[in-house]
């Protein structure tokens, strides 16, 4: 029996889309649909796999400020250490210019005696950096060390370890060179035996924030996985601890570098540090203080050298900080 209930009215097209959509087409059940086109866009997700070395250059090359301090603080270091040999004039040589202000001859000027100040800058500074880096690679060996073993281990290697870290600690820096100046004068303004003294005084501060890292990540499980494994001590602590805590380390680092600088300087400008006729910054400035009202370039150039190293030493920590830091939020890794 044919069906012979009224059917509903055809669905209208809407105003104006006549001929602009996909049209309606009736299916074999009576119900209107629009036809779609078979094909599509199809759009693919290619997902890039970065190390956690990129990861961290992409995170640091974030931070302009860093990336500028660091291409400024690599200008200095090349100029300091080689810039020297370029210079028409060594910081030894004596020109017949006395006390002449800034020129295009001199463009920091010279001292009483004739000595290009442009040129003595140069040779302070390479003096700086040279304590500096010694310093920075001998503390950080030495702090890593027993900060790895005081955390790793604990017990009375720790208590022994760090009651030692302590007393080296009380010992103020300024006064052990002081005698050792007085007591071992051939050696006392030697750069390397500044650096050495220096480096065996420094190496504290890393190995406490070593040693806190250590006692936190011993924890972990990956460590517990690798301990179940069989591995050994100096597997897990070489293989999987001391990665972990190369942020904190190379950060303390580079707060070393500063620090160092700014010690040697001031040593020097006491008297205690490098001495004639070898120069540095801070023995620069000291001279230079005398006449910082009449000839200020003397002062002031030295001065200024020192405050730019130390600034940019400290803005590429703060980038270092901020790249190693899994939680940063700045750049998506």
């Amino acid at each position: 029996m044919a069906d012979t209930r009224p059917r509903p009215p055809a669905a209208q097209a809407p105003a104006g889309s006549a001929g602009d959509g996909p049209e309606l087409q009736t299916t074999e059940h009576g119900v209107q649909v629009h036809e779609v086109a078979e094909t599509s866009t199809e759009r693919e997700f290619t997902v890039v796999r970065r190390s956690q070395t990129q990861m961290i250059i992409r995170r640091f090359m974030a931070h302009k400020l860093a990336v500028g301090s660091l291409i400024v603080f690599v200008l200095v270091v090349i100029v300091s250490l080689v810039g020297g040999r370029f210079w028409k004039y060594g910081y030894a040589d004596i020109t017949d210019e006395f006390s002449s202000p800034p020129s295009l001859e001199h463009p920091m000027g010279t001292d009483d005696i004739g000595h290009d100040s442009f040129a003595q800058v140069l040779r302070g500074a390479q003096k700086s950096v040279q304590v500096a880096l010694m310093v920075a690679i001998l503390a950080t060996t030495i702090g890593a060390v027993i900060g790895a073993l005081a955390g790793y281990y604990r017990g009375w290697i720790d208590s022994a370890l760090m009651r030692f870290t302590d007393l080296v600690l009380t010992i103020p820096s300024i006064a052990i060179l002081a005698v050792l100046a007085a007591t071992v004068t051939e050696q006392a303004g030697n750069w390397f035996f500044i650096g050495l003294v220096l480096a065996l005084l420094q190496w504290t501060y890393i190995a406490r924030v070593v040693r806190g890292t250590f006692l936190s990540l011993r924890e972990k499980e990956f460590v517990e996985a690798a301990r179940a494994l069989g591995a050994s001590d100096a597997r897990i602590m070489f293989r999987h601890l001391l990665p972990n805590a190369t942020g904190s380390i190379i950060v303390n680092a580079t707060i070393t570098v500063a620090v160092a600088i700014l010690i040697e300087t001031a040593l020097s400008y006491l008297g205690l540090g490098i001495r004639p006729p070898d120069t540095s910054l801070g023995l620069l400035i000291s001279t230079g203080q005398q006449a910082a009202t009449t000839r200020p370039w003397l002062f002031y150039f030295p001065g200024l050298i020192i405050v730019i190293i130390a600034l940019t030493i400290n803005f590429i920590g703060d980038g270092l900080r901020d790249a190693f830091d899994p939680t940063q939020t700045r750049v998506r890794a």
